[in-house]
């Protein structure tokens, strides 16, 4: 059983060193690359003013905030829910660096995690694209009407969506996000390394083997990402 844990933060700003902190936590459990509908969405008091122009991002008010708890009276049920799930976060530094900076502050260790960074994972799927959530659910036809302003709990569940149009148009079984791992989020986030498996092609491809490879992908059904990258390739498309 492989678990991961979508996850998005909302902040008073963009750098914990100088003394933004989170406001809000959302977290989506997937199992074996599904939904199984549990999730987590903590708001946080930060303790501080809430700088307009982050207030116009999220919407998170000072006054709102003021009652919710602080992140030492969450950490443990956030570090509870998190276990040691591999977490899915797009553009992963920034997330990262904000939660070791709020376990530093209460003497938490920092995370330890495997992660994958979508935003690393879209590049490679699409070199030279925009690669904005927005952008992506653009690109993939997910709706996001509703992300009006950003929330982290909304944000974590169309992410959900978006890593698995990524990984293969929900082509579970494939196991194809291990090909697009990244090995570190950075050296600073002090995170476990991710696996990477060498290619399966290391040398020339027989024709019986493209004619599998072809008829695996037709199996797949037209809709899937590899049939329509598959059809651009002159190549792969004699073969089929």
């Amino acid at each position: 059983m492989k678990r991961e844990i979508v996850l998005d933060t909302e902040t008073t700003g963009l750098n914990p060193a100088t003394g933004d902190r989170i406001v809000e936590i959302g977290c989506v459990e997937l199992i074996n690359h599904l939904p199984t509908g549990k999730h987590l969405h903590l708001y946080v008091n930060p303790e501080r003013s809430m700088p307009e122009e982050a207030f116009r991002v999220h919407g998170l008010s000072e006054e709102f905030l003021s009652d919710k708890p602080l992140f030492s009276d969450v950490a443990e049920q956030f570090m509870e829910f998190l276990g040691d799930a591999t977490l899915v976060i797009h553009n992963a530094a920034f997330d990262i660096g904000f939660l070791n900076a709020e376990l530093e502050r209460i003497r938490r260790p920092r995370l330890g995690n495997e992660v994958i960074d979508t935003v690393m994972v879209a590049r490679s799927v699409f070199p030279g694209a925009r690669v904005s959530l927005d952008a992506l659910c653009k690109t993939f036809g997910i709706d996001n009407s509703k992300r009006v302003l950003h929330g982290a709990l909304l944000d974590s569940e169309i992410l959900a969506e978006v890593y698995l149009e990524l990984i293969g148009g929900r082509q579970v079984g494939l196991e194809l996000v291990s090909e697009a791992r990244i090995e570190s989020v950075s050296a600073s986030a002090g995170l476990a390394p991710a696996a990477r498996r060498p290619s399966p092609l290391p040398g020339r491809i027989s024709a019986e083997e493209q004619a599998a490879h072809a008829a695996f992908i037709a199996a797949m059904g037209p809709d899937s990402l590899w049939a329509k990258y598959g059809a651009e390739d002159p190549a792969e498309a004699a073969v089929a």
